[in-house]
């Protein structure tokens, strides 16, 4: 039996968050889970997606929307790339093979405009409601701070919001 996490928006904005009825407080004493910490939450409530768990987060106004995570397997850590990347603009000269990142989430009403964000880019959900944007780390390069990183996936349609961080 999956997890039951269930996420209540208060009228404040700051949000409740008990998993299998149990509260699960925020990482610090004096702080409060926000939509602004939505993907620290689910990170640390599915353990980096290592565990699956059913989502259901209750609006303010009374609307109900749920959600599976699934649990995935962890990715071995990619050794560091030791070449140096030469500036790249218009007038560059050189042909670089852009270093694009996959990014992904489910969820979504198939068909459905996806946001990507630090909005670079849309995409669209497939007939089976995954979404799929590919990235090229080399032009965010001078975009992110050392912890920055994190992308988000917005459906348009179902609101449903996947925020994954970079490699």
């Amino acid at each position: 039996m999956l997890p039951h996490v269930v996420i209540t928006v208060t009228e404040t904005g700051a949000l409740e968050v008990t998993v299998d009825g149990a509260a699960f407080p925020a990482p610090a004493e004096g702080q409060v889970w926000t939509r602004g910490t939505l993907g620290a939450l689910l990170d640390a409530i599915t353990k980096d997606r290592t565990v699956a768990v059913r989502i259901e987060v209750r609006e303010s106004d009374g609307t109900v929307f749920t959600d599976l995570i699934h649990a995935r397997k962890p990715t071995p850590p990619q050794p560091a790339e030791t070449k140096q990347r030469k500036p790249r603009g218009k007038h560059s000269k050189s042909k670089q093979v852009p270093e694009l990142v996959e990014v992904t989430g489910e969820g979504f009403v198939p068909g459905e405009d996806i946001a990507v964000a630090l909005v670079l880019a849309h995409t669209n959900a497939t007939g089976t409601g995954h979404a799929r944007a590919l990235l090229d780390t080399s032009r965010l390069a001078g975009l992110l701070d050392d912890d920055a990183g994190e992308v988000v996936l917005l459906g348009r349609v179902s609101g449903t919001v996947q925020v994954r961080r970079l490699p």
